[in-house]
């Protein structure tokens, strides 16, 4: 197990650029699977659970060639179908939540599919039936393996079809459509989610062949098609580390510029920092952040408490509600952050508070951050991180301290961020890795 020890109190300056989507990489390396042509992507981080996924595709036999520092060639033309009855695989599925979403791809592709109960972060109930309600709509028959949970589904034959999703999943979307573009016949998605992540996905299978519209919107029609081609494909900036990116220069009062964030894919992004009184400047595709000493967070126009709450897109994404919040505690000003999806996600308050923090936690879902104004800096301390985007928070936080802190199991922060200990001390941090 890794830690980071962190000197904190430092201003950093500087230019950083943001990785490629890890939640857009995971959908797009699934679907891969889907033709036995060459499929080139681009801007493929360096983090660990996209790493876990090309290694899974590879020992399911499909051929991964690296032809540059962020790009990789995929073959999928001999997929080693008994491998999905190893134990081997199994267990490495089901290290990694994005592994479900082979399922899609194989089911359209090959009739039949086979996964363990997918893993991921420790953030509340994470359930699957979206996924395979859609599959059944489709015409799959779906097995559950409860003594082994291991999931067994029968694809064969595949018919187009129209339903409702009971919610706007993402991965839930993304694996019912990669089903259906192979399907028989027209397939209506409604209440699909609209995330930039999921258009880049549309667009890619329709540049392989597929006829898709709807795209952008959450009423996505597909007419199946008999077979795919391959196609390059270029991954968005992670929009969750250009949130964190401003995060990080509010709580540190640094001067940052965040190079092509490709601003118009941010949706309300950059007007919910700026609403927590965060000065953001756009530079063509650049965002720069001055260094500021104090920022304001703002109250509703009644004059009474904002409220920051995550929501389907084009709603502000769960992923960057630990970021709102931290940001809030050197803020001027309260806010309450209303995490609606996860009920386990707000715990990693404790360690803030035991920084020196004020907040309330009030339920699962609710926090009350009283902001500090600066007059209070966080103190350093011994901590762990719980999962991929507290453990960023507790990174910002910790940088913003005064003193020393030590984050363990940054393992958790590695799933998600790519160098982030070498990119941050290039800007002037000052981040050891002990292993």
């Amino acid at each position: 197990m890794s830690s980071f020890r962190v000197k904190g109190g430092l201003k950093l300056k500087g230019e950083i650029t943001p990785q490629g989507a890890k939640n857009e990489a995971l959908q797009i390396l699934c679907a891969v699977l889907l033709t036995d042509q060459d499929v080139t992507i681009n801007k493929i981080p360096n983090i660990r659970d996209v790493n876990k996924l090309i290694e899974l595709l590879a020992d399911m036999g499909v051929s991964v060639e690296k032809i540059a520092p962020e790009s990789y060639r995929f073959n999928a033309s001999k997929v080693d179908l008994e491998y999905l009855d190893s134990d081997k695989f199994l267990t490495k599925a089901s290290a990694l939540r994005g592994s479900v979403m082979i399922l899609g791809p194989l089911l359209a592709r090959f009739g039949k599919g086979k996964i363990s109960k997918p893993g991921g972060d420790k953030i509340g109930r994470r359930r699957l039936d979206t996924h395979f309600i859609g599959f059944q709509n489709l015409g799959a028959k779906f097995n559950y393996d409860t003594q082994r949970e291991i999931y067994n589904i029968d694809g064969k034959n595949l018919k187009g079809a129209y339903m409702l999703l009971d919610e706007a999943s993402v991965t839930g979307t993304a694996n019912i459509l990669m089903a259906a573009v192979l399907a028989e016949g027209k397939t209506t998605i409604y209440n699909a989610a609209c995330e930039p992540y999921l258009q880049q996905l549309c667009d890619m299978l329709n540049r392989m062949g597929a006829k898709i519209t709807g795209v952008g919107s959450n009423l996505l029609n597909i007419e199946g098609v008999e077979k795919l081609g391959g196609t390059e494909h270029t991954l968005l900036p992670d929009m969750i580390e250009i949130g964190s990116f401003i995060g990080l220069a509010a709580m540190t009062q640094s001067e940052i510029t965040i190079k092509d964030a490709q601003i118009h894919r941010l949706g309300i992004i950059p007007d919910t920092f700026r609403r927590m009184g965060i000065k953001l400047e756009f530079r063509g595709d650049d965002i720069h952040i001055p260094a500021q000493k104090h920022y304001e967070i703002e109250t509703f126009i009644d004059g009474s408490i904002l409220t920051v709450a995550d929501a389907i897109w084009p709603g502000f994404t769960p992923d960057l509600l630990s970021i709102v919040l931290v940001t809030a505690t050197q803020a001027k000003g309260t806010v309450l952050v209303h995490q609606k999806m996860f009920e386990s996600r707000l715990f990693f308050v404790d360690k803030l508070i035991d920084m020196g923090a004020q907040i309330i936690l009030c339920d699962p879902h609710r926090a009350t951050v009283i902001g500090l104004d600066r007059k209070y800096p966080l103190k350093g301390i011994r901590m762990t991180s719980p999962d991929i985007r507290a453990g960023v928070s507790l990174l910002i936080a910790a940088l913003s301290a005064e003193g020393t802190s030590v984050i363990d199991n940054v393992e958790q922060i590695d799933r998600g961020y790519q160098y982030i200990d070498q990119r941050l001390n290039a800007l002037g941090a000052d981040i050891v890795r002990i292993d």
